[in-house]
């Protein structure tokens, strides 16, 4: 792995658009957040442009996504919303030079295209966390700030429990961490970003108000393209807004049918991306270990920075 170096007080944290847009009182409150975790913000004019569904042209978002990555000032990237467009980037993004000059990447949802290319393809670690709109913008209402800071600094052995976790497989199982939204993992699949966790593997899954059926046919997807057999364990995410309406079937009963054949640990319910509460941090691309019993939790095992 190609590992960023650890934040430290006063880096320069630079916010990328790389899907669509949000409005300025949520960039300005997203702002004022990373200022009070101690980093200083920058962003360029293209998180104001709008161009369809995204903030700005595919060209323009990639451009910026560069300018920010080659900029030795800046420690990180974070994600300013999710939305569409992410894909779009990848064949506009130089791979030499962000394996040159690896840095932190942050967010989720549909920036799950560039943690799939960063991840799987350019062995660049990245963090599953919290964007600036509804997130940061919302201190700590929106996001868990513990987890982010402590993966950011480097820091390895914590324990990142599910409270409300469903187990449908108990086990226990170690192995790098890879995944995000489902249904950006599966749209990947055709392309030259295709979503290719190595063998051993361990999953994190999640997606929002999504029917079970379609969770059940996404879940195929990765089964019959083999992303499921190389994996040693599944997480699943809260799945807000999957069940049927009425609770007559519940994600987790597609779920479970859809991963009847899998052989090492599986539970449902991991608060990262789209969650009621506040965002747990990930880190992805990094070694972890999947525990069931007591609870369901997920431990760092290895730093995604060094």
């Amino acid at each position: 792995m190609y590992k960023p170096r650890p934040l430290r007080a006063g880096d320069c944290v630079g916010v990328v658009a790389p899907a669509s847009g949000t409005t300025p009182e949520e960039l300005e409150s997203g702002l004022a957040e990373l200022r009070r975790l101690g980093f200083e913000p920058l962003h360029s004019n293209t998180v104001a442009a709008r161009d369809l569904f995204s903030a700005g042209t595919p060209v323009a978002r990639a451009r910026d996504f560069m300018a920010a990555w080659n900029d030795p000032s800046v420690a990180a990237l974070v994600a300013l919303r999710g939305g569409y467009g992410s894909a779009q980037l990848l064949p506009h993004l130089d791979a030499a030079a962000l394996v040159q000059s690896p840095k932190l990447f942050v967010g989720y949802s549909d920036t799950t295209a560039l943690h799939t290319w960063l991840t799987c393809h350019l062995k660049i670690p990245t963090l599953h966390g919290p964007m600036l709109e509804r997130r940061l913008s919302r201190g700590a209402e929106g996001y868990d700030v513990t987890s982010l800071m402590a993966l950011a600094r480097g820091q390895t052995g914590m324990e990142l429990t599910c409270e409300t976790g469903v187990v449908i497989r108990a086990g226990e199982a170690r192995g790098p961490l890879f995944g995000g939204t489902l249904t950006t993992l599966v749209a990947s699949f055709g392309t030259p970003y295709a979503f290719t966790p190595p063998e051993g593997c361990l999953l994190f899954l999640e997606d929002v108000n999504e029917r079970p059926y379609r969770v059940h046919r996404m879940l195929t997807q990765l089964e019959q393209a083999g992303v499921l057999r190389r994996s040693r364990a599944v997480v699943f995410g809260e799945m807000r807004g999957c069940d049927e309406p009425g609770g007559r079937l519940t994600v987790v009963d597609a779920i479970r049918h859809a991963m009847a054949g899998f052989d090492g640990p599986v539970f449902c319910g991991f608060p990262s991306g789209h969650t009621t509460g506040p965002v747990v941090t990930l880190p992805l691309g990094t070694a972890v270990r999947v525990v069931t019993h007591p609870r369901p939790l997920v431990v760092v095992e290895e730093s995604p920075v060094g």
